[in-house]
């Protein structure tokens, strides 16, 4: 089965739960970019909460702007704001001091471009958890009246602001470990980094119970 997927930073475990089941994976580079999406913008747990941190963009110079021209931005010290998050996040977590300077470069220098930083990430965190998807970046936008029998477009479907169990009826979360649980409860399908620094080496173990049945 191959998966088409958006790029993403530091995506959720749903998207990982996809790269690692799909044959192949097609991140779309073609597509215009959409502001309040996983694209520049990811979930972890705060102490308090759920903690949205976003990658600020350069605005584009025309309104549909293809996600592979999108450049990051440097306003607002933002690396500086989501290593601190990160570190308040996750400082007290199981695994967080061997991965942090794994994580440090990330917010110590400068991407351009979004495609390439999300990418880079991914390419980390796949190492991290011990496993090599086969991922390439589109050729050509694929329409949806495209889409054949052996693909699947989830382009859209893992979304902040869609309810997961309708965007992706096939997807079987499991729980796991969460630091700030017995406050906060488990909260459903954070960043990939709330999985990683919960669960270390487990958390290939973690995503291959999470069925992607088609």
């Amino acid at each position: 089965m191959t998966v088409y997927l958006s790029s993403a930073y530091l995506a959720p475990v749903s998207y990982y739960a996809c790269l690692l089941h799909a044959d192949r994976v097609v991140t779309e580079q073609h597509d215009h970019y959409m502001k309040q999406t996983y694209r520049n913008r990811c979930t972890i747990a705060g102490p308090d909460g759920p903690l949205a941190l976003t990658v600020p963009i350069v605005k584009p110079d025309t309104p549909k702007c293809p996600m592979r021209d999108i450049r990051i931005s440097d306003h607002g010290n933002w690396r500086h704001l989501h290593w601190n998050a990160l570190e308040s996040a996750y400082g007290q977590s199981p695994f967080w001091e061997y991965y942090r300077d794994d994580f440090r470069p990330f917010y110590e220098q400068r991407y351009d471009y979004l495609m390439d930083y999300n990418e880079a990430l991914q390419s980390l965190v796949c190492s991290l958890i011990d496993f090599e998807p086969r991922v390439e970046r589109s050729e050509q936008y694929l329409s949806a009246t495209d889409a054949d029998g052996d693909l699947l477009d989830l382009r859209e479907a893992i979304h902040p602001k869609r309810d997961l169990h309708l965007s992706l009826p096939h997807y079987r979360p499991v729980d796991y470990y969460q630091v700030f649980a017995t406050r906060l409860g488990f909260l459903p399908d954070l960043s990939i980094i709330d999985l990683l620094c919960n669960m270390g080496p487990e958390s290939l173990l973690v995503l291959r119970q999470m069925k992607m049945n088609h």
